[in-house]
């Protein structure tokens, strides 16, 4: 489009054009277009259809059956708007074709007598009844279309406001690709790549988007956009997972020695298979020269801690520090008394203790340690006496130094930044150690690949033999809630534990912690006034929290209502029955983290969705009182949530993704991940693909970009 080149157009040629050079672009509708994000030829080519009526399945008004649903396309004949009785508006419009005619009825839509004129030309989609002897659609959707002929017409978001209509956009993406057509559009993806894969090339793409000969040449055309869309989330990924590898000189662990196998002999249970392939997918990362950037997703109880200690230890056994940080105070020091229970007895061999072997030294670094107690850990460190040390973000603190860094465990990883992990890794002396991040939040393996791009999946996809599978019920209103407090009774009268968690207040945390109190109150001069109740919520200080906790665990209280500050790791195996109040108001991850706090034992454990009255159906409910399975869960949660922004708020809508999903495009993801780590080198990163990376630098910005890298 631009003078004298005779190269195929790339998108940044196109961003630079402006759209007020296409015909019939004056001022006016220039700033039209720019009130909705189109200011130039590449916003508006990458302004795709949001639907495309199929004129091969068009019906004639004669043809039209009463009772059935059908596509029709027809001229306005008249338009008609009054106010009922009952203050309602109607517009009553009459639409005819070649055979006949049908009338049209809108309640509630004053907007349509202005929308729709005689001599129009629209489309209709609806269910035609018989109304006062003639046929009528009520509501139908309507698309104006104009005079658009073909046998695929494209129809564009309109934008009542901005009062661009479909057919214009129509007119002024004809004329831009017209444009484009002498010198073609530029491809940035290799022939052989699009050749093995099935894709048609970039300008077929564009074209068939906007105005495609079949249904079929628009899916192909979507499949090959939408891939490009994924190509670039992952080019960024891998580039930067590249650069890491490149840049960045690891720990070289030695595999060889017996510290892990002692433990492994010591443990009361078998590996499961899915917790051996980790540990050899781990093993062969610690035994390379490149630092480790692993994520280990693994369900509620999958035994990830088994993993990460087995990890730390093949950093001690070779001469090596090991950190696990913990996003709080209370799961750290949860994390560290249950570590030293797995680590009893282990020793390591040592040349220059006399009796060749020592105790392995566990330590505990938070906000909470201090004093000579303090110093002492933080001198360990320092000198290497202490092999492995559990902590907060205290770890991360300027005045702690390691002897000799070689493996970071962080937990729950969406509790820290990017920043964090960071810091930590800065803690080698002279190389990165590696990175072992874990998560109980089991996410669809599309989105892991995406939203964690930069590092390797495993997953724990195994119940360790000896955990109880979790009876979810559904109590929905003041009756079923009975059962619920009878079984709470039971159970503590059995000697067994209850958690009660409050609804969720999105608003405050103030209102929350009032709710939580207002229940605490009701069930303990109430259903629960015979047993041993303790409340906790967010507004406690660490302290307090700890101490109540402390409780429960030993025993002392019965019945823990609490708000979701015991949505992560709180582990008390003989907790057995956990109480959801208003359920439909959390989540299905948070709900099934909830529900992971109880079957933490051998004894049979349940867990009540308490929901007001409700009828009909409630799927995120019903889908928990289904599975068991996080990760099978995760991708019920995608299907009805949608999948949100992937990059940064900051910028949405221009980089986002249009049209690719990772709900419906779980095939693309990973093929674009494939060729993602074909195209940037590991010396080289795009250098051979120069079209490419131009690509990423206009369409992805910097906050886009570290966004994706921090999430």
């Amino acid at each position: 489009m631009s003078e004298g080149s005779t190269l195929p157009i790339t998108l940044r040629d196109l961003a630079e054009i402006d759209v007020g050079r296409l015909n019939r672009v004056g001022e006016k509708r220039r700033a039209a277009l720019g009130a909705v994000g189109i200011e130039t030829v590449l916003d508006l080519l990458t302004t795709y259809p949001r639907r495309w009526i199929d004129r091969t399945n068009e019906a004639s008004i004669a043809s039209l059956a009463i009772g059935e649903e059908a596509l029709v396309i027809a001229e306005v004949r008249s338009v008609n708007s009054r106010t009922t009785r009952n203050r309602r508006t109607m517009v009553s419009i009459v639409v005819g074709d070649k055979t006949g005619k049908i009338s049209l009825v809108f309640f509630n839509q004053p907007w349509r007598a202005r929308q729709l004129s005689a001599g129009m030309e629209v489309a209709l989609f609806g269910r035609v009844d018989e109304y006062a002897g003639g046929r009528q659609m009520t509501n139908p959707i309507v698309d104006l279309i104009g005079d658009r002929t073909g046998r695929i017409v494209p129809v564009y978001p309109q934008s009542e406001k901005a009062r661009l209509t479909t057919w214009e956009i129509a007119g002024w993406v004809e004329e831009a690709l017209r444009r484009c057509a002498e010198r073609g559009i530029a491809d940035p993806v290799p022939e052989e790549v699009l050749d093995r894969l099935d894709l048609i090339d970039r300008a077929e793409a564009i074209r068939s988007i906007h105005q495609p000969e079949s249904m079929r040449a628009k899916d192909a055309a979507r499949r090959r956009l939408a891939f490009d869309e994924l190509l670039r989330v992952q080019s960024v990924l891998v580039a930067r997972k590249r650069e890491l590898e490149r840049s960045a000189r690891g720990v070289v662990h030695d595999l060889s020695g017996a510290l892990v196998s002692r433990f492994h002999d010591a443990l009361p249970f078998p590996l499961t298979g899915a917790q051996q392939r980790t540990l050899a997918e781990i093993d062969a990362d610690l035994a390379s020269g490149h630092p480790m950037h692993r994520l280990l997703q693994g369900d509620v109880g999958a035994g990830k801690t088994v993993v990460a200690v087995s990890a730390l230890l093949v950093a001690v056994q070779g001469g090596h520090q090991g950190a696990l940080m913990a996003p709080t105070e209370v799961l750290a020091e949860q994390h560290h008394q249950g570590i030293r229970r797995l680590l009893e007895g282990v020793t390591v061999t040592d040349g220059e203790n006399l009796f060749g072997d020592r105790p392995l030294r566990i330590e505990l670094l938070t906000n909470r340690v201090t004093g000579a107690e303090r110093r002492d850990v933080l001198a360990g460190l320092a000198d290497g006496s202490v092999d492995l040390v559990i902590g907060t973000h205290a770890l991360i603190q300027d005045a702690v130094d390691f002897a000799s860094l070689g493996l970071v465990v962080v937990d729950e990883q969406h509790r820290f930044g990017v920043e964090q992990r960071a810091a930590l890794r800065d803690k080698g002396v002279d190389r990165v150690p590696d990175v072992l991040v874990m998560t109980a939040t089991p996410i669809p393996r599309t989105a892991a690949m995406t939203v964690y791009g930069d590092l390797d999946v495993s997953v724990l996809d195994e119940l360790p033999p000896g955990r109880t599978p979790i009876d979810t019920r559904w109590a929905n209103g003041p009756l079923d809630e009975e059962s619920v407090w009878i079984d709470v009774r039971e159970r503590v009268a059995e000697g067994q534990q209850a958690y009660v968690v409050c609804p969720l207040v999105e608003e405050s945390e103030k209102l929350e912690v009032a709710s939580a109190e207002e229940t605490f109150e009701r069930l303990s001069n109430g259903e629960l006034a015979d047993c041993r109740l303790s409340l906790l919520h967010g507004r406690m200080s660490s302290v307090e929290k700890e101490e109540t906790m402390a409780s429960f665990r030993r025993g002392e209280v019965d019945v823990l209502v609490a708000t979701t500050v015991i949505e992560v790791g709180v582990d008390v195996p003989n907790a057995t029955v956990m109480v959801v109040l208003d359920a439909d108001r959390f989540g299905i991850a948070q709900l099934h983290q909830l529900r992971g706090r109880v079957g933490r034992g051998q004894l049979e454990s349940n867990c009540w969705l308490v929901t007001a009255d409700q009828t009909g159906s409630n799927p995120r409910v019903e889908a928990l009182v289904a599975s068991t399975d996080g990760f099978e869960l995760a991708e019920v949660d995608l299907e009805l949530r949608g999948e949100g922004t992937l990059m940064s708020t900051s910028q949405k809508g221009r980089s986002d993704l249009r049209l690719a999903s990772l709900r419906r495009d779980r095939e693309l993801v990973e093929l674009a991940r494939s060729v993602a780590f074909d195209l940037v080198d590991v010396e080289r990163g795009l250098d051979d693909h120069p079209m490419l990376a131009d690509e990423l630098d206009l369409l992805l910005s910097d906050e886009d970009e570290s966004f994706l890298t921090k999430s």
